[in-house]
């Protein structure tokens, strides 16, 4: 049976307490590329017309409906040693993509990406138009029509994305398997770690991990939704 005994038995395991800081490390840079990444592409998207368009929207769309095993494979032949972009990488920049905390940043980032650009996208769409024209007519410029008018009117849009996008990338596990490889107290995430004890059969301990897993999330949501309605 679950209690608090056994979860504090659970977390005060060497392996969990590193799987719990690398979750906390990734989430939090996840977040802050989302943020940036969601905006530039939401924005970009929203805008109608230029060469490459549908094929940057596929991109983005493309975790959404690729399973994530498949996309986490073909991650690893572009970015693993010998793949186009990670063997270039580690020649020149000697970065090591697989197996490493960039792999499982990546894993976490394109996983949950999707969720954050699509409503900032539609969101954009339904405003951009009639107020950015309006307060060009005002003469303002373009960045400051995004800073001062539309971003203002799509942060509960933004903050939606970022939800969405942050509870998809912490239960990610397929593309994360690829690129991280699983490795226990370097690349192992909380919720590889829950696979891991499902796996091994140790179910109170999956049940432990989840636990802490979901009031975690419940937490970072609760505080984005605060930020939302401010």
């Amino acid at each position: 049976m679950l209690d608090l005994e056994s979860i504090q038995a659970v977390l005060a395991e060497p392996l969990v307490a590193q799987a719990l800081c690398l979750t906390a490390e990734v989430a939090l840079a996840t977040l802050a590329i989302h943020l940036v990444a969601g905006l530039a592409l939401g924005y970009a998207l929203a805008q109608r017309g230029w060469f490459g368009r549908g094929w940057v929207d596929a991109l983005v769309t493309l975790p959404l409906v690729f399973p994530p095993v498949a996309t986490g494979f073909v991650l690893l032949l572009l970015l693993g040693r010998r793949g186009l972009v990670g063997s270039w990488l580690g020649e020149h920049w000697a970065i090591e993509v697989v197996f490493s905390f960039w792999g499982v940043l990546i894993a976490s980032v394109l996983a949950g990406l999707p969720l954050v650009v699509k409503p900032i996208q539609s969101a954009l769409e339904a405003v951009s138009g009639r107020l950015a024209e309006a307060a060009r007519v005002l003469g303002k410029g373009e960045l400051e029509i995004f800073l001062r008018v539309l971003l203002p009117n799509i942060r509960g849009a933004l903050v939606a994305g970022l939800v969405l996008g942050l509870g998809r990338s912490l239960g990610e596990v397929g593309i994360t398997l690829m690129l991280g490889g699983n490795v226990g107290g370097r690349t192992t995430t909380v919720s590889l770690e829950i696979y891991n004890a499902v796996s091994g059969g140790e179910f109170e301990r999956a049940a432990a991990l989840s636990l802490v897993l979901g009031l975690v999330s419940l937490g970072l949501f609760a505080v984005l939704k605060r930020l939302g309605a401010v």
